[in-house]
C-alpha cells in the first residue's frame, strides 16, 4: 500500500452506529475523502450526513468498523488532536463561539495551550483582515449577524492551522451576498491547499466548491461523481 496515499486521505471503514435509541444510522459504511480535494455531501435531512461528520471528529464513536485520519485511527486520538488536524463548524455557529469578544474567540484557546501571544496575535490579526471582521474585533460574539458569526467561527478553527476543514451547512440563512462572501473566502483557502468536507443542499455553493459530490439516502451513498 501507498502509505502516502492513505497519509492524505480519511479512511471510513465498515463502520455501524446506531443511536441509543435503536435507530441504525450507518451498517457497514466505507468511504475514502482526499483531504487535498473539496467534496460535497448532500441527501435529505436525516441521511446521516451530520452523524457522518461528528463521527470523523471523534464526537461519536462507531459500534462496528473504524475510522482513520492522516493515516491514525480515530479511536487513538483525543478530541483535541483531532481538532488540530481538522476544523469543524457547526452547521449553527454559535454553538461554537463563547469568548466575551471576537479577538478573544480568536486568540484565547491557543494562549491557553501555551502558544507565544505575540505570534497568536500576529495570526489573530490574518483572520480579522481575511475575514473582514476588523471593525467587530471587541465586539461580544453573539451580537454579531449570522454571517459575521458563520465567518468567525471558520476564522476560529483556521487558529489552528487545521490541514482539512468541515462544514456543515454554511451557507444556511445567508443571503445571496454572503454566500459569495464566503465563496471568495474558501477559494482563498482553497489556494492554501486546504481541502474541504461540506455538507449543504446549495446548488451553487456545490457547483462552485465540490471537486466531487456525493449523494445519500438513509445512511447509504446512491451517488458519488467528480466535477
Amino acid at each position: 500500500m501507498n502509505t502516502n496515499i492513505k497519509k492524505n486521505n480519511i479512511e471510513i471503514n465498515e463502520i455501524t452506529y446506531k443511536y441509543q435509541k435503536g435507530r441504525c444510522v450507518f451498517n457497514n459504511f466505507s468511504l475514502q475523502l482526499n483531504v487535498n480535494e473539496s467534496t460535497v455531501i448532500t441527501g435529505k435531512n436525516g441521511c446521516g450526513k451530520t452523524t457522518l461528520t461528528k463521527l470523523i471528529m471523534g464526537i461519536l464513536k462507531p459500534n462496528n468498523g473504524y475510522i482513520e485520519i492522516f493515516g491514525q485511527e480515530t479511536k487513538k486520538l483525543t478530541l483535541g488532536q483531532i481538532g488540530e488536524k481538522i476544523g469543524y463548524v457547526f452547521q449553527y455557529p454559535e454553538r461554537q463561539l463563547f469568548s466575551t469578544s471576537v479577538m478573544d474567540e480568536l486568540v484565547f484557546p491557543l494562549i491557553l495551550k501555551g502558544y507565544d501571544k505575540e505570534e497568536v496575535d500576529k495570526r489573530a490579526e490574518k483572520m480579522l483582515k481575511l475575514f473582514e471582521l476588523n471593525q467587530v474585533k471587541n465586539s461580544y460574539p453573539f451580537f454579531l449577524s449570522y454571517g459575521e458569526k458563520r465567518r468567525l467561527a471558520i476564522a476560529s478553527v483556521l487558529m489552528n492551522k487545521p490541514e482539512y476543514i468541515i462544514l456543515d451547512e454554511p451557507t444556511a440563512s445567508l443571503d445571496s451576498e454572503r454566500v459569495e462572501i464566503l465563496s471568495q473566502v474558501m477559494d482563498k483557502l482553497r489556494a492554501e491547499k486546504i481541502g474541504f468536507l461540506i455538507i449543504t443542499h446549495n446548488d451553487y455553493f456545490m457547483e462552485r466548491h465540490g471537486d466531487r459530490i456525493i449523494n445519500m439516502e438513509e445512511g447509504e451513498i446512491i451517488s458519488d461523481k467528480r466535477l
